[in-house]
């Protein structure tokens, strides 16, 4: 069993990566394999709604977007982590899930997501629901912690010292493996829920 994570913020070894190290720590504790990318910073353009994924199954614009799909699909967990810029997620992030989730065509129906946000002080619980509605839209199963997933700090390091913000990366990851491994149980037995065919409806007046 594997998850993904994704590092949304444009510096190497800052208080998201110590964030998500400290969840990577129980995950490979509980047998759960890891890969960590690094999102933030990279040269990713947003989506221009061109359409051709849906013929293709994958982004026009050849770049992480495609290279992380198939890691994406093999995966059972996705956990997505970000500083906090004006109440909202880094957009440079922001532009490579849209394009991630919008054009690929597996089925990501109970692969569990997390998503965690780093703050110096506000706009935590926005950009948490932000990261969390690719996941709802998704069909995945979003894991939670004892908190919002959060952590707080300023300074490289600063995270560290939120002990509550540190546990609640513990316990979130305790949590997804939980999930993880009981979605992998399920799936055994009953098999994925079933899906109707999708009936799309356009509110025009």
């Amino acid at each position: 069993m594997k998850v993904l994570m994704l590092n949304g913020s444009p510096r190497q070894g800052g208080n998201t990566a110590a964030a998500l190290k400290e969840m990577e720590k129980i995950f490979l504790e509980e047998g759960l394999e890891t890969e960590t990318l690094q999102i933030g910073g990279k040269d990713i353009r947003g989506c221009m709604a061109c359409g051709s994924c849906k013929e293709r199954s994958r982004c026009v614009f050849d770049d992480l977007v495609n290279e992380t799909a198939p890691k994406f699909e093999a995966a059972q967990g996705l956990v997505v982590a970000t500083p906090v810029y004006y109440a909202s997620a880094n957009g440079t992030l922001v532009s490579f899930l849209d394009r991630l989730f919008y054009s690929t065509s597996f089925d990501k129906t109970m692969k569990v997501g997390a998503s965690v946000a780093v703050a110096r002080r506000g706009g935590i619980s926005a950009t948490y629901d932000e990261l969390n509605k690719y996941f709802a839209i998704s069909g995945m199963p979003i894991a939670t912690g004892q908190y919002w997933n959060a952590v707080y700090g300023q300074a490289k390091g600063e995270v560290l010292e939120d002990h509550e913000g540190m546990q609640t990366m513990r316990t979130l990851a305790r949590n997804m493996v939980f999930l993880v491994k009981a979605v992998a149980l399920g799936k055994e037995q009953y098999g994925l829920p079933e899906r109707e065919p999708f009936q799309r409806t356009n509110f025009i007046r």
